[in-house]
């Protein structure tokens, strides 16, 4: 009873704090901001420590978040749902060639976009993991990385990822890199080196933005 308590309540109170940084960090935008009116699709890439505001910078998304079958995961994606995202569940450890065949499927069906994190569930941290680069082959859609920062935050340096969270009345900015294409017959370690390359220049971009 008291897990099946916890499992309902934590949800719902990660949905309140998001809001609540939502609307008290003063957000900023730098490159392209996602537009749900696009009609190109991508395959948003995020570091798994910034996954918690991801649903203020893709606000508007109609694609999947690949959340992992970690119990953990479970939370994230009941989080993600009562936010109106939807989730596909699998990682690199646990479900990983379902839940990319899935994806696949989803995507011939839907010509949606995703979410993903490179670097999830366990990292290592920030590091670009095969699969972000084997759903763009087999989908053909570009990864387009995006990083937040904030003047103040909390790191978790506890957790794995040194969890982000930005601290409220402070400035934010959301960073969106360029599309990264990837052709189907792509050499796999050259692909993952241009990936992490994006994924490290808007990091570093936002990092530094307040600096």
């Amino acid at each position: 009873m008291k897990d099946r308590l916890i499992a309902w309540l934590l949800p719902r109170l990660i949905k309140v704090v998001i809001a609540f940084l939502s609307h008290t960090v003063r957000w900023q935008y730098v490159g392209d901001r996602y537009d749900p009116a696009d009609p190109a699709r991508h395959i948003f890439a995020f570091w798994h420590a910034r996954l918690l505001m991801m649903g203020t910078g893709l606000k508007g998304c109609r694609g999947y978040t690949l959340i992992s079958e970690h119990r953990d995961g479970a939370l994230i994606a009941d989080a993600l749902h009562l936010q109106g995202f939807r989730t596909i569940r699998g990682s690199s450890t646990r479900g990983g060639a379902r839940a990319l065949l899935q994806m696949v499927r989803t995507f011939e069906k839907e010509r949606c976009d995703f979410g993903i994190t490179p670097d999830g569930p366990k990292g290592p941290r920030e590091k670009v993991k095969i699969g972000t680069v084997q759903l763009a082959k087999k989908t053909g859609l570009p990864i387009r990385p995006v990083c937040y920062a904030s003047r103040r935050q909390w790191r978790i340096t506890s957790s794995w990822d040194h969890f982000y969270i930005p601290k409220p009345f402070s400035r934010g900015v959301f960073v969106y890199g360029e599309p990264v294409s990837i052709a189907e017959d792509a050499d796999d370690q050259e692909s993952l080196k241009r990936v992490q390359q994006a994924m490290d220049e808007v990091q570093q971009k936002a990092d530094s933005y307040f600096s």
